[in-house]
């Protein structure tokens, strides 16, 4: 079991799916890089035997705002019950990467004690029968409750008004889950990824349609935090999250 620091103000994002090529890093490292540019630093977890977050940080220039990171597969790997996860004193956010395979036990270990969790769905019939029968699970062995508010969908590579896009937006809609944005299939964030930095790093012209639903996932993981530390009525949060609508894609 991977154990967060237990300090009030820390935001634990998990991003998961069991597909591999779903977008999972690159979900990761684009929220990780928009919350150092916001600051205070984030921490990344890398818990990938890949490791293709790692390696993001390691092409990350020293001028960026910074980010910690950590590769705690490697922690996994030595077999321990429990091992507590290290973060910087002035870390806020901790974003963990999550490799394709997981076990029930891991999968409620990882989800535990998570803030938000996001699930990067490519929109293909293969994608979305995976995606409902990892839902369910989620729902019944990591016992997440939809109420809570705190699970939400991703769609990537996504080209609107087409047919596998449609499917995915009515399964969504049967689950109740929420669509809060919807990457392109888009070179922005493969040279984002090449260079170590995340699409809201990029000059406005390469990046900006990118960066924009990029941001709609950082307002949903605000609400989320905020949602966490306040009272649901208090002054300035909203009583619903805010949810993406396909009027707001990108085409």
């Amino acid at each position: 079991m991977l154990i967060a620091p237990d300090r009030g103000n820390l935001h634990k994002i998990v991003v998961l799916n069991p597909k591999g090529g779903c977008g999972k890093t690159t979900l990761a490292t684009n929220i990780a890089a928009s919350y150092a540019k916001s600051g205070p630093p984030p921490t990344l977890v890398d818990l990938d035997p890949q490791g293709f977050s790692t390696r993001w940080l390691e092409r990350r220039p020293d001028d960026r705002p910074p980010i910690y990171g950590r590769s705690a597969y490697q922690l996994n790997m030595q077999g321990r019950k429990a091992v507590h996860l290290e973060t910087h004193p002035e870390t806020e956010t901790l974003v963990m990467d999550l490799p394709a395979a997981l076990s029930p036990d891991e999968l409620q270990d990882v989800t535990y004690d998570a803030g938000s969790i996001l699930i990067p769905v490519m929109p293909s019939a293969i994608d979305v029968v995976c995606a409902s029968h990892f839902i369910a699970e989620l729902l019944l062995v990591a016992q997440i409750d939809r109420r809570n508010q705190q699970l939400a969908v991703v769609a990537n590579r996504t080209r609107q008004n087409t047919r596998s896009y449609r499917m995915l937006l009515r399964f969504l809609t049967s689950l109740h889950i929420p669509l809060i944005a919807v990457l392109r299939d888009s070179q922005s964030f493969v040279r984002a990824a090449d260079d170590g930095i995340g699409v809201c790093e990029m000059p406005p012209y390469m990046g900006g349609r990118d960066s924009e639903q990029i941001q709609c996932v950082m307002d949903w993981l605000e609400y989320c935090r905020l949602r966490r530390l306040t009272p649901v009525t208090a002054s300035g949060l909203p009583h619903r999250p805010p949810v993406f609508t396909p009027t707001h894609a990108n085409h």
